[in-house]
């Protein structure tokens, strides 16, 4: 299983005089979250009897010196009659706050034995995105530049959400896999929810600071970019859904891996405190 999670939360933002909502300034806040997982469906003739396990996901940075995610997923397929697999998937990235540079370092073990592990940089300008890997082997490649990275792709969702945009579609390179993969991306935001719309058991239905701020559902699907794009029946890879707040948290996550479906509850909070630019 994997996730190409969410990246990023949003500190409350406070309106500036005379400026309308969707144009104020995005402030990324630090923040550490943890969803529970399980199993929402299995499809078709799917193995899947059941999943567990828990995503843990560690923010941290400032406009100034970048933005940095510590992430790990760990979960366990349940395939009926004592079968099964597990997986744990370890990853730090960095990104910087123009959005133009990308660090990642990561390391997946399935059934405890390390199957892929990736280490590179990206630069991306004008002309190009340029991507630097020395695991899992020495490589140097580009790739177009209107590539662009997880925490950019939050970013622009909450901008789009904001001024009531529905449909955002863009490739997105993540490093993931084997550090050389970009999928092609279509991200759609539903309309703004009420605040006792959809009500959740979670620690985000108690918690004092997302009282009454805007949400959205905001589903993200992503395409394999090596396949042929020709067709409109293309089934995506994978697909996220989630609830999405005006200050980028997220709550009731669906991972949406076209054989099952697995759900992500939030069960943990914590705002860090924030670093201040110099």
């Amino acid at each position: 299983m994997r996730v190409a999670v969410l990246t990023l939360a949003l500190l409350p933002f406070v309106p500036v005089c005379g400026a309308a909502a969707e144009d104020a300034p995005i402030v990324l806040v630090p923040h550490r979250a943890i969803y529970d997982l399980s199993l929402g469906e299995a499809r078709g003739n799917s193995q899947i009897a059941g999943v567990s396990g828990r995503i843990v996901y560690d923010f941290s940075g400032n406009a100034c010196e970048g933005y940095s995610l510590d992430f790990r997923q760990a979960s366990a397929l349940d395939s009926g009659e004592g079968k099964g697999s597990t997986s744990d998937l370890r990853s730090t990235t960095w990104e910087s706050a123009d959005a133009k540079s990308f660090k990642i370092s990561s390391e997946n073990y399935v059934d405890e034995n390390l199957t892929d592990a990736v280490q590179g940089h990206a630069e991306r300008n004008a002309a190009e995105t340029a991507v630097s890997l020395m695991k899992p082997e020495e490589k140097n490649f580009k790739l177009d530049p209107q590539v662009v990275f997880p925490t950019e792709h939050m970013v622009r969702a909450i901008k789009a959400a904001r001024a009531g945009d529905n449909i955002l579609h863009f490739p997105v390179y993540d490093g993931s896999e084997s550090g050389d993969k970009v999928f092609n991306t279509l991200t759609v935001i539903g309309r703004k929810l009420a605040p006792n719309e959809r009500p959740h058991d979670d620690v985000a239905a108690n918690e004092p600071k997302l009282a009454g701020m805007p949400r959205w559902p905001v589903t993200i699907s992503y395409f394999d970019s090596t396949k042929n794009q020709e067709s409109s029946e293309q089934t995506p890879a994978y697909a996220i859904s989630f609830e999405l707040y005006d200050n980028g948290i997220s709550r009731a996550l669906t991972l949406d891996y076209n054989d099952f479906v697995a759900t992500g509850k939030l069960v943990s909070l914590e705002f860090k405190q924030p670093k201040p630019c110099p």
